[in-house]
Protein backbone atom coordinates (compact mmCIF):
# COMPACT_ATOMS: atom_id res chain seq x y z
CA UNK A 1 0.00 0.00 0.00
CA UNK A 2 1.61 3.23 -1.10
CA UNK A 3 1.78 6.07 1.64
CA UNK A 4 -0.64 9.05 1.50
CA UNK A 5 1.15 12.00 0.75
CA UNK A 6 0.47 15.24 3.44
CA UNK A 7 -2.01 17.62 1.74
CA UNK A 8 -0.56 20.24 0.18
CA UNK A 9 -0.88 23.52 1.97
CA UNK A 10 -3.37 25.41 0.60
CA UNK A 11 -1.88 28.67 -0.92
CA UNK A 12 -2.41 31.79 0.27
CA UNK A 13 -4.88 33.62 -1.92
CA UNK A 14 -3.88 36.80 -2.75
CA UNK A 15 -5.31 39.97 -1.26
CA UNK A 16 -8.27 41.64 -2.54
CA UNK A 17 -7.20 45.21 -4.06
CA UNK A 18 -8.92 47.09 -1.68
CA UNK A 19 -11.32 49.75 -3.86
CA UNK A 20 -11.65 53.19 -2.76
CA UNK A 21 -14.49 54.20 -2.47
CA UNK A 22 -16.37 56.21 -4.90
CA UNK A 23 -17.36 60.34 -3.53
CA UNK A 24 -19.77 62.65 -5.20
CA UNK A 25 -19.07 65.97 -4.90
CA UNK A 26 -20.49 69.69 -6.36
CA UNK A 27 -19.10 72.63 -6.96
CA UNK A 28 -19.65 75.74 -8.56
CA UNK A 29 -17.43 76.79 -11.31
CA UNK A 30 -16.86 80.41 -12.43
CA UNK A 31 -14.77 80.62 -15.26
CA UNK A 32 -13.46 84.43 -16.52
CA UNK A 33 -13.99 85.64 -20.13
CA UNK A 34 -10.83 83.93 -21.71
CA UNK A 35 -11.38 80.32 -20.09
CA UNK A 36 -15.21 80.25 -21.37
CA UNK A 37 -15.03 78.49 -24.99
CA UNK A 38 -12.55 76.14 -23.67
CA UNK A 39 -13.34 72.58 -23.05
CA UNK A 40 -12.51 72.74 -19.53
CA UNK A 41 -15.16 70.33 -18.30
CA UNK A 42 -14.20 67.81 -21.13
CA UNK A 43 -10.54 67.81 -20.23
CA UNK A 44 -11.39 67.13 -16.73
CA UNK A 45 -12.83 63.78 -17.43
CA UNK A 46 -10.61 62.58 -19.48
CA UNK A 47 -7.35 63.11 -17.49
CA UNK A 48 -8.61 62.37 -14.03
CA UNK A 49 -10.84 59.08 -13.61
CA UNK A 50 -13.83 61.29 -12.61
CA UNK A 51 -17.39 61.44 -13.81
CA UNK A 52 -18.90 64.88 -14.36
CA UNK A 53 -22.12 65.85 -14.72
CA UNK A 54 -23.15 69.59 -15.58
CA UNK A 55 -26.37 70.49 -13.36
CA UNK A 56 -26.98 73.72 -14.30
CA UNK A 57 -25.17 76.37 -16.45
CA UNK A 58 -25.36 80.23 -17.03
CA UNK A 59 -22.76 81.30 -19.46
CA UNK A 60 -22.47 84.78 -21.40
CA UNK A 61 -19.43 86.87 -23.05
CA UNK A 62 -18.40 87.65 -19.98
CA UNK A 63 -18.53 84.89 -17.33
CA UNK A 64 -19.56 81.13 -17.29
CA UNK A 65 -21.16 79.71 -13.78
CA UNK A 66 -21.27 75.69 -13.98
CA UNK A 67 -22.81 73.82 -11.47
CA UNK A 68 -20.70 70.74 -11.87
CA UNK A 69 -21.40 67.42 -10.08
CA UNK A 70 -18.09 65.05 -9.96
CA UNK A 71 -17.93 61.54 -9.44
CA UNK A 72 -14.90 59.31 -8.28
CA UNK A 73 -12.32 58.52 -5.48
CA UNK A 74 -11.95 61.29 -3.12
CA UNK A 75 -7.73 61.62 -4.32
CA UNK A 76 -9.24 62.04 -7.30
CA UNK A 77 -11.52 64.55 -6.81
CA UNK A 78 -9.34 66.54 -4.84
CA UNK A 79 -6.39 66.46 -7.80
CA UNK A 80 -9.52 67.94 -10.37
CA UNK A 81 -9.97 70.37 -7.96
CA UNK A 82 -6.42 71.18 -8.21
CA UNK A 83 -6.24 71.23 -11.44
CA UNK A 84 -9.54 73.16 -12.38
CA UNK A 85 -7.87 76.10 -10.27
CA UNK A 86 -4.67 76.14 -12.14
CA UNK A 87 -6.69 76.59 -15.24
CA UNK A 88 -7.93 80.20 -14.04
CA UNK A 89 -11.35 78.40 -12.89
CA UNK A 90 -13.25 79.45 -9.66
CA UNK A 91 -13.96 76.27 -7.51
CA UNK A 92 -16.78 76.27 -4.47
CA UNK A 93 -18.33 73.83 -3.45
CA UNK A 94 -22.47 73.84 -3.72
CA UNK A 95 -24.15 74.35 -0.40
CA UNK A 96 -26.63 71.72 -0.52
CA UNK A 97 -29.42 72.03 1.69
CA UNK A 98 -31.44 69.25 4.05
CA UNK A 99 -33.71 68.05 1.23
CA UNK A 100 -31.26 67.75 -1.56
CA UNK A 101 -28.97 65.52 0.71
Amino acid sequence: MAAKSPKPSAAKKPAKAVKARKSTARFWLTYPPQRIKAPVIWQLGHQFKLVTSIRQASVTDVVGIVCLEVEGEAAEIAAGVKWLVKQGVSVEPVELSAVES
